[in-house]
């Protein structure tokens, strides 16, 4: 059976593809196979192969599966603009059937599977859907990445309230110092912690150069691990 994490964020550049990364290397060095999946990526750079996109490829980089890049990220869009809106601008539609195809034939070699969502948790897919429909069609575990910063704590609480109504699975947050230097930092991760329903993973310190070789102190028990 293959268990998955969906990590999603209170916003954009909020530390999500450095956390997915380092999630996936702690999960290989225990041993499992783990692969991963960037869904659907805006901002997408044209190569001789097609579309690929960064943050895609540094969680292909990160899995010890043998992953097509296809599977990975079945929609990737070259315009830097909401991916509903990228998708409209090239004459496509997002189909979460399509992504979950992904999501299930990764799941055959895969003991784990780490998503990593794009934008923050109600980005629109579609007309009428969004991350969080996405989170719901794949199951398994879910993730709030908050970067520690002036208007964390509105975000973060706003995210859970609808992250709460949506029926996932939420079993955990982590607090992200994506920034050198952050006002009351530490009073704003404790204020959330007393605010937020479900416990802290972990603290993920400001990397200056952040890669699949750094080390978080994950809380793994939160995965029954």
């Amino acid at each position: 059976m293959t268990n998955s994490i969906f990590f999603t964020g209170t916003d954009t550049e909020v530390g999500k593809t450095v956390v997915s990364m380092i999630m996936v290397h702690t999960l290989v060095e225990r041993g499992y196979r783990v692969a991963a999946m960037k869904p659907v990526a805006s901002g997408c750079t044209r190569t001789i192969d097609g579309l690929r996109n960064d943050d895609a490829l540094k969680l292909i980089a990160s899995s010890n599966i043998d992953l097509a890049y296809e599977q990975v990220n079945p929609y990737a869009f070259e315009p830097a603009i909401a991916p509903h809106l990228a998708a409209r601008e090239v004459g496509t539609e997002i189909k979460l059937d399509h992504i979950r195809r992904s999501f299930r034939a990764l799941a055959r070699t895969a003991d784990w599977i780490v998503v990593e969502g794009v934008g923050g948790w109600l980005v629109p897919l579609g007309k009428h859907f969004s991350v969080a429909d996405l989170a719901a069609k794949l199951g398994g575990y879910v993730i709030l990445v908050v970067a520690i910063r002036l208007g964390c704590i509105n975000h973060a609480l706003l995210s859970i309230e609808s992250m709460q109504k949506s029926g996932v699975h939420l079993i955990a947050w982590i607090a992200n110092m994506c920034h050198a230097q952050s006002d009351r930092a530490e009073e704003n991760i404790a204020t959330l912690e007393d605010l937020i329903p479900v416990p802290r993973m972990a603290t993920v310190p400001f990397l200056p150069a952040p890669g699949r070789a750094n080390k978080i102190c994950f809380n793994l028990d939160l995965l029954n691990l």
